[in-house]
């Protein structure tokens, strides 16, 4: 049977802007009939993947997201003294093995090398384009058909394996994602407020106290619930049964999401936060969120404490209704009061 590793965390922000939306709000979303602070999917994802915990840990297995492989190509080969007409051919033929080349009439060729949707290559495909590369340029040659069969299904690629790949036109190299990552949701109500600005220009008189530049941007604090689910069986088949490499990226993975947050707004808001609590449950069970406990939105002076309360008592209710197999696990870590560690944590999490 399939073993899910889930973890529910707590982590307070102070007023931010983490995650915004095409106004340059900060995301909300409506639950239980109110407002909520909201940051994306998406948004925690991709701060998780490109972080220096992640890259520390895990360097050499993380792959490249990108629609740019095919202008990226074709400079190198132009860098290599490879005539404009066979690069602008050998960078289209290889970028056209990851996706469909734009068409835009009124771009140039080089920008058409672009693919139209962003692809995640991993490290050894990339590896793979590098060493055929070298041949062509010493060879002075396009590619052949067999040379230009570069995608790898058994790419061990920590980010892919985790979050997956889409190839529409070669779904045989698609990857079933094995880690599931909710919105992370303010547990109360939340009210966005509006920050009014000036700058002013440095060089201006001292009689001109005029502004140079007037402006507005949104901010909100909450303490979010966040939800994470990974199909440890589904990872391990992902890396090829590396076993060791699975261990190490559900360490990195759970610190980076304990103490990683989303760049929206960096400068302007100091937003770093670690995460205050978290629940790790691992076992064969169907894995469920704990949300349901915040349908009702926490009010009061210490929410983090009724926060906290509730998913112990939700998951004290579901494991009442439903039952639990005698292998389920559980550890929790709680900087308030002192329990649990991060070590002991990552230890739980990766055997």
């Amino acid at each position: 049977m399939t073993t899910f590793i889930q973890l529910h965390i707590l982590t307070a922000y102070a007023p931010s802007n983490l995650n915004r939306d095409d106004t340059g709000r900060p995301k909300t979303a409506i639950m239980g009939g109110v407002e909520r602070l909201r940051v994306s999917s998406q948004s925690l994802k991709r701060a998780w993947r490109t972080s220096d915990v992640f890259e520390d840990a895990l360097s050499g297995y993380i792959g490249t997201r990108t629609r740019r492989l095919g202008p990226e190509i074709y400079k190198q080969l132009r860098n290599e003294g490879v005539a404009e007409k066979m690069a602008l051919s050998i960078a289209g033929k290889i970028a056209e093995q990851f996706g469909k080349l734009k068409s835009d009439k009124g771009a140039s060729a080089e920008e058409n090398l672009e693919i139209e949707q962003l692809v995640h290559a991993s490290p050894e495909e990339q590896q793979h384009i590098q060493k055929l590369l070298a041949v062509l340029i010493t060879e002075n040659r396009e590619a052949n058909p067999e040379e230009l069969n570069l995608l790898r299904a058994n790419a061990q690629a920590v980010d892919i394996a985790l979050f997956g790949r889409m190839l529409a036109s070669k779904p045989e190299f698609n990857v079933e994602a094995a880690c599931q990552v909710a919105h992370a949701l303010g547990v109360s109500a939340v009210t966005v407020e509006e920050d009014f600005f000036t700058a002013v220009d440095d060089l201006n008189g001292k009689k001109d106290s005029g502004s140079a530049h007037m402006g507005e941007q949104g901010f909100a604090s909450a303490l979010f619930y966040s939800y994470i689910c990974i199909s440890r069986d589904l990872l391990l088949e992902n890396l090829n049964g590396n076993e060791e490499l699975v261990q190490r990226t559900l360490r990195a993975l759970t610190e980076t999401a304990l103490t990683v947050s989303p760049g929206g707004k960096q400068n302007s808001f100091a937003s770093r936060a670690w995460a205050s609590y978290v629940m790790a449950e691992k076992g064969t069970q169907q894995p469920r969120a704990l949300s349901v406990a915040f349908f009702s939105p926490v009010r009061g002076e210490d929410q983090h404490a009724q926060a906290i309360t509730r998913l112990q008592q939700q998951q004290q209710k579901f494991t009442r209704a439903y039952g639990q197999r005698n292998e389920e696990q559980r550890y929790e870590m709680n900087v308030e009061s002192g329990d649990g560690t991060l070590q002991e944590l990552l230890n739980f999490v990766s055997q």
